[in-house]
């Protein structure tokens, strides 16, 4: 039996390139793994997690699901089971922004013109996140909002063109999420925790001229 997948999951496997191989990084029980098996979309499906525990668990839920023939487990440390050109799309799920940001920095293969997808979705720090991407040379290809378990989160698909930019605050804050119906309930969220932050920003600063704009009118959301 296959497993069902909540919105954020749902959302990831939707922004996984078609036709080539995909890699779940941290498949914790291997719900999403499973999924992605099962759709026969991709050549090759291949589960990793740090532990030995949760790939014992994916193990099962594939084999629940009838797909264990078509998946490869690998025990090891975040980009470290790949090895560059392997796979057309790679899932970081569950995970904090920082954790993902520096799990792709050590696997510099990553950051290379033509190099894979990144789905990414971050348990926290969405901005702290697009930030780093585009100050790294990442493009958004897509930045979806949903809500699962009463939490806001950011599906987030980035591809590397080598393009660095500076992002405002604001960018940060919000990313491409407009794009999408649900764009407006997540920008409530976003600005709700905007004045306890402010509460930390010198006045007279950019930053601080930048908060108070978005709180005192509806925030001007860009791609």
């Amino acid at each position: 039996m296959l497993p069902t997948l909540d919105a954020r999951l749902t959302a990831a496997a939707e922004l996984v390139l078609p036709g080539k191989p995909v890699a779940d990084i941290g498949c914790d029980h291997g719900k999403l793994t499973a999924v992605l098996a099962a759709s026969g979309k991709y050549p090759r499906v291949i589960g990793a997690d740090l532990r030995p525990g949760p790939l014992a668990k994916a193990e099962q839920t594939l084999e629940h699901a009838g797909c264990k023939d078509r998946v490869e487990l690998r025990l090891g440390d975040g980009l470290s089971v790949l090895s560059a050109g392997e796979v057309g799309t790679i899932v970081l799920a569950g995970v904090s922004a920082q954790t993902t940001w520096e799990i792709i920095e050590q696997a510099p293969w990553v950051s290379q013109v033509g190099g894979p997808r990144l789905v990414m979705v971050p348990a926290t720090r969405h901005s702290e996140l697009r930030r780093w991407l585009w100050e790294h040379g990442f493009a958004l290809a897509a930045d979806r909002p949903v809500q699962a378990a009463g939490r806001w989160y950011a599906v987030m698909a980035a591809e590397y063109t080598g393009e660095v930019r500076i992002p405002t605050f604001t960018e940060c804050l919000f990313g491409r999420t407009a794009e999408w119906p649900e764009g407006a309930g997540y920008a409530a969220w976003q600005k709700a925790k905007l004045p306890r932050f402010r509460l930390g920003v010198p006045d007279g600063t950019e930053l601080a001229e930048e908060i108070d704009k978005l709180l005192d009118g509806s925030p001007s959301q860009t791609r």
